[in-house]
């Protein structure tokens, strides 16, 4: 049911160039995130990282060049998209398939010690307000005291003009990028479903879709702010945004009261 290297560097790297269409700025988004685990893990020699909703790999194999000591659990329900990583970037993580905020979710991770950092890209806005905020305290729950949850997304703002502002924005770069003369989400999709080397994946994506399905169908299309809320009730009382452009942010929430790496306090 795996698929050849060549198979999988084919349909990695065009799902890169697809993705470049929605994750605004996306190199710099993950560059940041790298900087945001680097800082609160420096001088640890193993630190542990929790990549979810981890797609073929995009962000695990930029943390694992990063931070070459460090132990990446990459997980997703995508069995497709999972294998594709697995054989493209097998070194850079350990690939889980898990329904993220199912019950007991968790444990199909194979967690041995509290994280040090739990990561995300463009996938917690998937979850249901009440899923997302199980998911936000079950992480604080994994990370060990000081560690971070670190989500790059693109966020809704608190209000019509707020949101035209930054979507104009963020479209404007996107053009500026020529991003948009990339294949989309459907066409790789398309391509992808006529690949015959793909198509045990498929029927096992098919299989597992049609068992959850309409989970993670729809964007929640939470605010900032209540994601920030949310994070303060699940047990992370130091939220800040990082880094953002046009609707595009990345958003950290620091576990208990140790603070950042050096004792800063933040939001």
């Amino acid at each position: 049911m795996g698929v050849s290297m060549a198979t999988a560097k084919l349909w990695v790297e065009r799902w890169e160039r697809q993705q470049e269409r929605y994750a605004l700025d996306r190199e710099e988004r993950f560059t940041v995130i790298a900087d945001v685990v680097e800082h609160v893990t420096a001088g640890r020699a193993k630190p542990l990282l929790l990549d979810l909703g981890c797609g073929p790999g995009s962000l695990a194999v930029r943390l694992a060049a990063r931070l070459p000591g460090a132990e990446i659990v990459a997980a997703d329900m995508d069995p497709l998209l999972l294998e594709l990583g697995r054989t493209h970037h097998p070194y850079a993580a350990r690939y889980v398939e898990a329904v993220i905020g199912d019950d007991g979710w968790t444990g199909a991770l194979g967690l041995h010690r509290p994280l040090d950092a739990a990561v995300s890209t463009t996938a917690l806005h998937y979850l249901s307000e009440p899923t997302l905020l199980r998911t936000y305290r079950r992480l604080a729950a994994l990370l060990r005291p000081g560690g971070v949850v670190v989500n790059g997304d693109h966020f809704a703002q608190g209000g019509p003009p707020c949101s035209a502002l930054t979507a104009h924005v963020a479209r404007r770069r996107a053009e500026r990028s020529r991003a948009h003369g990339h294949e989309d989400w459907e066409s790789w999709w398309a391509a992808a479903a006529r690949d015959p080397e793909l198509a045990d994946l498929f029927d096992r994506r098919g299989r597992r879709q049609a068992a959850l399905g309409n989970h993670g169908a729809h964007s929640n299309e939470l605010t900032l702010a209540r994601h920030t809320q949310l994070l303060r009730q699940a047990g992370f009382p130091h939220v800040t945004s990082v880094w953002q452009f046009g609707d595009s942010h990345v958003l950290v929430a620091v576990k208990g009261s140790a603070g950042l790496a050096h004792g800063e306090k933040c939001g």
